[in-house]
């Protein structure tokens, strides 16, 4: 099944039009990381070095994280403009990315624990996450069908880094603002309670096959605010204070 879902994820991509899902839905999670390795090599996206965005994350601390390298050519730095970009759905999450600052190879990463964020992370910024699927049944496909699909990951736009600091991540607040809508405004609703909570999981994941994540790699860490719907003109903008603000002009 991994061949026909690779096949099927190419084709939506290069001819801009999704593609059904059924019959084509991987069988587990690892099928499904294996489809996202055959994308990435056919499309070529990490032939001149490693992924150096990823996304991951989670429901909750009790669920299995997912995680997904992103396309370079996906990745905006703020204030960015996407209005030739062929969106099939533009949904917006809202979240934190962190930036590595030094080499991670399968030996560090399987030593790390949950207090690792100090010694690995040099800087964290805003990041808008556009959501978009290369399948018809979009958000409703099947979960290892859209783990495939990247977790149905459309862009993402990262904003200005600050310094990486312990903070009570509880009361932090997150405000977004999407063309003419009424403000979005959360406080502590990050479902791992901690962005960083999620690094061991990721960097054990990316590490396999003798793969390392270079320093300066960025995973940005889920959302804050569930998945917002956007239409192409908006504006959208997402306020972290105390960290930085990012912006997309659909």
């Amino acid at each position: 099944m991994t061949d026909e879902t690779t096949r099927r994820l190419i084709e939506a991509r290069r001819s801009g039009q999704p593609s059904m899902a059924a019959g084509a839905c991987p069988t587990d999670a690892k099928a499904a990381y294996a489809a996202q390795d055959a994308v990435a090599q056919a499309l070529g996206w990490f032939d001149a070095e490693p992924a150096r965005h990823w996304k991951s994350g989670g429901p909750s601390r009790a669920s299995a994280l997912t995680h997904a390298p992103l396309p370079p050519q996906g990745v905006w730095t703020s204030p960015a403009q996407a209005a030739g970009w062929p969106f099939h759905l533009r949904g917006i999450e809202a979240e934190i990315a962190l930036r590595l600052q030094c080499d991670v190879d399968a030996a560090l990463a399987m030593t790390l624990g949950e207090s690792c964020a100090m010694e690995l992370v040099d800087a964290m910024c805003v990041s808008i996450e556009v959501v978009d699927s290369r399948w018809e049944e979009a958000l409703e496909a099947p979960p290892f069908a859209k783990l495939a699909d990247l977790q149905s990951h459309g862009a993402l736009i990262p904003s200005a880094w600050s310094s990486y600091v312990p903070r009570d991540w509880s009361k932090q607040l997150c405000r977004v603002e999407i063309g003419t809508k009424t403000r979005i405004e959360r406080c502590g609703t990050h479902s791992l309670g901690d962005p960083a909570f999620l690094l061991p999981a990721w960097l054990r994941h990316a590490t396999q096959g003798g793969r390392s994540v270079l320093a300066g790699t960025v995973v940005t860490t889920g959302t804050w605010v569930g998945i917002l719907n956007a239409s192409a003109g908006d504006l959208v903008t997402a306020v972290f204070p105390g960290i930085g603000n990012a912006s997309v002009q659909l």
